[in-house]
């Protein structure tokens, strides 16, 4: 299977910081083991790097991109103007979470995340207890 992990889950997960919902989690662990692939999107590496920048989470950001880079069951997705298009027709979430919604919709697949605005959204299947 393929699923979209946001910002949170990616950290959670690969960081081993807060906690993650048991769904989630499964399909994470089952990726690990090869049986699935995540998508990342561009957006959130961006996020990434600025909470690690600005001291807001106690995570180096070249760990966490060396070990999504190193595997094959993670796959980084840049930002296109098909994304951007989705994205412009989804208002209603800040500006990084339409993003990131709209890479899921283009992708056609669930998302991994807790973030209650993308779940109250209704725009996509999100995964995570």
């Amino acid at each position: 299977m393929e699923y979209l992990a946001d910002t949170v889950a990616v950290l959670r997960y690969l960081a081993r910081i807060g906690r993650i919902g048991k769904e989630a989690r499964e399909i994470l662990k089952a990726t690990d083991e090869g049986e699935n692939l995540i998508y990342i999107s561009v957006i959130s590496m961006v996020e990434i790097m600025y909470l690690t920048e600005a001291n807001k989470i106690p995570v180096d950001f070249n760990s966490i991109k060396e070990k999504i880079l190193r595997s094959d069951n993670y796959r980084i997705i840049d930002l296109s103007m098909e994304i951007v298009g989705i994205a412009k027709e989804n208002k209603g979430l800040e500006l990084h979470d339409r993003l990131i919604v709209a890479t899921g919709i283009y992708l056609g697949t669930p998302i991994l995340t807790c973030d209650k605005a993308i779940v109250d959204s209704n725009s996509i299947e999100v995964i995570w207890k």
